[in-house]
């Protein structure tokens, strides 16, 4: 039953993003050049929805893999996301987190992105956790974020108010320019790095 909803949902959400006008607003100048750099592409938990068909749609020249929750709701995602391409890493800031980083950290120095959703799973909504952090200083990669604005939408009511385009309305997505994360020596310099690049993500929100 998994497995034929995550099909339907597949289908779905491509016919679903067919109906949709995208704008692609690409300041890390990344879309349609040779991937010489390896990145961290870092998006808000309640824009997920349609990053698998702009990764695949807009960067299809560039491979890596996505952190996804250990979760039960986490297997269905990790399936769908596969389904557009993508390798998934299990793991998130509560459960087998340092581990995740980890790999993830291979996976870019074997010449691939990494993919984070850093409020993710549980929230709070557009706070970061510290692993998107340890792993851009443990791998020396930049992160872009990547933020998506709905010219129309619903909204669920869940912790992030998960946000759902409606069908034939506009989607501007903002490839963020690459920010760099400075070493730390000290819990406060760390945390400081954290909240830096918090706000770089929040610079491009419009809608919360």
């Amino acid at each position: 039953m998994a497995r034929w909803l995550i099909g339907v949902g597949y289908h779905l959400l491509r016919v679903w993003a067919r109906t949709l006008r995208f704008q692609i607003d690409d300041r890390a100048a990344v879309v349609g050049t040779p991937p010489n750099e390896r990145y961290i592409g870092a998006t808000w938990h309640n824009r997920l929805l349609l990053l698998p068909h702009v990764l695949r749609t807009y960067l299809p020249n560039r491979k890596g893999a996505a952190l996804i929750s250990p979760s039960r709701d986490g297997d269905l995602l990790a399936d769908l996301v596969k389904r557009f391409g993508y390798e998934v890493v299990r793991g998130s800031s509560s459960r087998r987190g340092a581990a995740a980083m980890l790999q993830l950290a291979d996976v870019i120095r074997g010449g691939r992105d990494a993919v984070i959703t850093p409020d993710g799973p549980r929230g709070p909504a557009y706070q970061i956790g510290g692993g998107i952090v340890f792993l851009a200083q443990k791998s020396g990669a930049a992160v872009i974020p990547i933020h998506m604005e709905y010219g129309s939408c619903w909204r669920l009511k869940s912790w992030d108010r998960f946000i759902l385009p409606r069908p034939f309305s506009s989607v501007r997505v903002v490839l963020g320019a690459p920010h760099h994360v400075r070493p730390t020596l000290s819990d406060a310099e760390f945390e400081s790095e954290r909240l830096r690049l918090q706000n770089a993500m929040m610079q491009n929100v419009e809608m919360l």
